[in-house]
């Protein structure tokens, strides 16, 4: 049940972000005193709508996104004379360049809060030396060793034994190697150290006989502002990561490794491109073994990636929106947009093949995506 409420969580989660670019248009447009036609939640038939100040708002009945109708948009729709020093095309270049950045841009700043909420709710698992999270009052029927020694949660374990700093492996191997014997420890808390002897008992977990002291590890979570400074770096990670998948993925060897899964009895790894039926897999499987820190993580990450998407230079992505004002500033003068509507349509041609394809590579040959 709870990869079922992850993927209901995650996805809910995403058409929000997509909302909020879509509102990132219309907000700039808006400050601007574009000529804002309608802004509607989905696509397909139109459920329900309603006008204020002269824009339709609504429902339609896909909710795969949204989209934000500026008048001079779409050049196959005349704009009324009354309306035409308000029309996209009147306005000026940099005034267009910022609504067009206005919807990816804000995948950007919505990604940072969501890293920096995963950093304080759940911190990051890549720490290198074990966190308290918790500690036991009881093991094996007797007060907890951690417990009688005085760990607390919230202490840093920086040294076991002769190791210092030790992962969390090694910890685990040092208590395990020294069952019954003292054993001294080196703790973190509140900018000094305390060392302590601690006798780790047995136990036995998953069928594995380890050494234990009682107490639960997990990643340092950070405070506010540490939080929205890691929330900041993780943008930039991100945005780093996401650039490498996008030029291998749409790449002349990504497009051949999906003809090849395709068409050959060749098996798919997790570096394999996959479609929105592969990240429902992937979030479902997190969910299931209630890493929910993993899922806010992976949301933060997606959402950075279809920021980038956005950004690449083709019509009808916002990136080619920009690369026609580029075009347009160094000519002089404006294109006509009708001619780029062939090059629209092949793009968008294209990216449904490519969706299509990995969605019957996900039904068909799905990635395990557990570790």
């Amino acid at each position: 049940m709870s990869g079922t409420v992850a993927i209901v969580v995650f996805f809910t989660g995403l058409l929000f972000i997509i909302l909020i670019h879509e509102a990132g248009h219309y907000l700039v447009a808006r400050a601007y005193g574009f000529k804002v036609e309608e802004y509607f939640v989905g696509f397909g038939p139109k459920i329900w709508s309603f006008r204020r100040n002269d824009i339709e708002y609504g429902v339609k009945a896909l909710p795969l996104g949204g989209y934000v109708k500026i008048a001079g948009m779409n050049p196959y729709e005349p704009v009324p004379p009354e309306d035409l020093h308000r029309s996209y095309g009147a306005k000026p270049i940099r005034q267009r360049a910022l609504v067009i950045l206005a919807g990816p841009g804000s995948h950007f700043v919505v990604a940072a809060v969501l890293f920096a909420s995963w950093l304080f709710f759940f911190g990051d698992p890549r720490t290198p030396t074990p966190y308290i999270t918790s500690v036991e009052t009881t093991l094996n029927g007797q007060v907890g060793p951690a417990s009688a020694a005085g760990i607390e949660p919230g202490d840093r374990i920086v040294g076991v034994g002769d190791i210092s700093d030790p992962t969390r492996d090694e910890l685990l191997a040092y208590t395990t190697a020294h069952v019954n014997e003292p054993v001294e420890f080196t703790v973190e808390r509140g900018g000094g150290t305390i060392t302590m002897v601690i006798t780790p008992e047995p136990d036995t977990i998953g069928g594995e006989s380890i050494g234990r002291i009682g107490v639960t590890l997990g990643p340092a979570k950070m405070g506010p502002v540490a939080s929205l400074v890691g929330g900041v770096k993780e943008v930039g990670n991100a945005i780093s990561e996401s650039i490498h998948q996008i030029t291998r993925v749409f790449g002349p060897s990504g497009i051949g490794r999906v003809f090849t899964l395709l068409f050959t009895d060749a098996q798919r790894g997790t570096q394999d491109p996959t479609s929105v039926v592969g990240i429902g897999q992937a979030v479902g499987q997190t969910g299931s073994s209630g890493d929910w820190g993993a899922v806010l993580y992976f949301l933060a990450f997606v959402t950075v990636f279809i920021g980038l998407i956005n950004l690449l230079p083709l019509p009808p992505f916002d990136g080619g929106h920009l690369a026609v004002l580029l075009i347009e500033k160094v000519r002089g003068k404006a294109l006509d947009m009708r001619k780029l509507i062939p090059v629209s349509a092949v793009v968008m041609s294209f990216f449904v093949v490519f969706v299509l394809a990995t969605i019957l590579l996900d039904l068909t040959k799905p990635i395990d995506f557990t570790p």
